[in-house]
């Protein structure tokens, strides 16, 4: 079998969120991230115990890691050239490794990582080989992320789980654009939606978000649609959900309109925070903002069109 090439990327561990986001233009899916800034804390949340690994422990939590994984085809050398370039424009030290791995070793690899998660006031995001965890009376959303890396525990999807959360209301129709693994989508019909479209240009997330569909019993209720939205998706939705990145939702925002109801909130997540002005300024001619939250260097908006 041929051998999958993993790039370790070295930054300072305040620059991690930035690293990652800019690591996910670079291959969508089979990315993780080690942080061991808050390890303590972490486990508490999650585990309630004191008991850490020693090895953890003597970790250096001033550097974090990006692991990033290219198959056989991909040219490790331009995704190197294009990292370093775009970390130097944002200002992030970095020190990039290069290094062979089996596709078994990186498919298993990312999974320690991942903890059940609560998010917003109902949700409890399970990864779906973890059975070691406690509901606590709320609605869990089982998902095995695949290929299309998309766990429901980046700032950037707990802020548009919570702002769906809080104006989504019991029968809406929903459109997820950029659905990834179809966390959104598939919380949104857990919590009441009637309806989810999640609508990608990668096949390989739209698989995925449709067998994330099965595993959580909603599949009769969720279209998983490839291809560009503006040509693939009819009708008009209650809620539009896009967690992407700032160019993205610049550019699709020009068709959203034509998707949403008249009171439709369109909800957009991914913005990194150096580029929130530029993106409200952008779809400031056809939408009004009514919230914004602001958590780690990542904005996530609502909004409806205007009138």
């Amino acid at each position: 079998m041929e051998s999958w090439t993993e790039i370790k990327i070295a930054v300072n561990a305040k620059d991690i969120d930035r690293a990652g986001d800019i690591a996910n233009v670079v291959v969508p899916y089979g990315i993780y991230i080690e942080d061991y800034t808050a390890l303590e804390q972490e486990v508490q949340e999650i585990a309630h115990i004191d008991l850490i690994d020693e090895d953890l422990l003597k970790k250096d939590r001033n550097i974090a890691y990006v692991h990033i994984y290219l198959e056989p085809d991909v040219s490790p050398n331009e995704a190197v050239a294009f990292l370093s370039e775009r970390y130097n424009a944002e200002g992030i030290e970095h020190k990039i490794e290069l290094l062979d791995c089996a596709e078994e070793d990186w498919r298993n690899n990312w999974k320690k990582y991942f903890n059940p998660i609560a998010v917003g006031e109902k949700l409890l995001i399970r990864p779906s080989w973890r059975d070691d965890y406690d509901p606590q009376g709320r609605i869990v959303l089982n998902i095995d992320p695949g290929l299309a890396f998309g766990t429901g525990s980046h700032e950037t999807t707990r802020l548009c789980l919570e702002m769906c959360e809080k104006y989504m209301k019991k029968g809406d129709k929903v459109l997820d654009v950029g659905c990834g693994s179809g966390v959104l989508g598939i919380a949104s019909l857990l919590m009441g939606a009637e309806s989810a479209v999640g609508v990608d240009i990668d096949d390989v997330a739209v698989r995925t978000a449709k067998e994330n569909a099965e595993i959580n019993n909603v599949a009769d209720r969720f279209t998983a649609i490839c291809g560009s939205f503006t040509d693939k998706v009819t009708g008009k939705y209650d809620i539009v959900l896009a967690n992407i990145v700032a160019d993205a939702i610049m550019f699709l925002s020009k068709g959203v309109k034509d998707f949403m109801k008249d009171d439709a909130v369109y909800i957009m997540s991914g913005i990194i925070d150096t580029r929130a002005e530029e993106v409200k300024e952008s779809i400031g001619k056809d939408f009004d903002i009514i919230e914004e939250h602001l958590e780690k260097g990542w904005v996530c908006l609502a909004a409806k069109a205007k009138k």
